[in-house]
């Protein structure tokens, strides 16, 4: 059975999608963008504020690398969620947007980035990654990068959240 590039990495992203779903369970939106605490120590890792926040700037990337029309970026996620952007503990609750305002950029993103994989010939994701240095190098093709994107990457930031569950005493999702 042959099953195209786009629907191999969507069926990736869809499960990435799900668990980050059920991640936010038990979530109170006054903690989404705190640092987690153990023992009454701030533990200086990524909260779930920033982690979606991040991972919702992948979304319109994919869709404009593949050819397909884009969200906007709200105001103000670029310079809070960039990979150059520190996590910063949002202890007044003015630094981030609301958790709702988050989410749901996190989520129309990517569920429109998974119907839009599906629909994309594999000749676009056997062409050369546009980025430059290190990126260009561990993922030489747009399908390569795109399968990071909606594999690994989100993976990865999802493991945070799952430990800061943890450490915010939530448990597992």
């Amino acid at each position: 059975m042959h099953r195209s590039l786009g629907n191999v990495i969507a069926d990736s992203l869809q499960l990435s999608v799900g668990y980050a779903e059920r991640l936010l369970k038990g979530v109170p939106a006054e903690r989404f963008a705190r640092f987690a605490t153990v023992g009454g120590v701030a533990v200086e890792s990524n909260h779930p504020a920033f982690i979606y926040g991040h991972l919702s700037l992948y979304a319109p990337k994919i869709l404009r690398q593949i050819g397909h029309p884009a969200p906007p970026v709200p105001d103000q996620f670029e310079v809070r969620f960039s990979k150059e952007a520190a996590c910063v503990d949002d202890a007044d609750g003015d630094l981030y947007p609301a958790m709702d305002e988050i989410i749901a950029f996190f989520l129309e993103g990517h569920r429109m980035v998974a119907g839009a994989l599906r629909g994309t010939p594999d000749s676009v994701f056997d062409q050369a990654n546009p980025a430059d240095g290190r990126m260009k190098e561990l993922f030489p093709t747009i399908g390569s990068v795109q399968a990071f994107y909606c594999g690994g990457h989100m993976m990865m930031h999802l493991g945070q959240m799952s430990a800061w569950r943890r450490m915010a005493g939530l448990g597992a999702a």
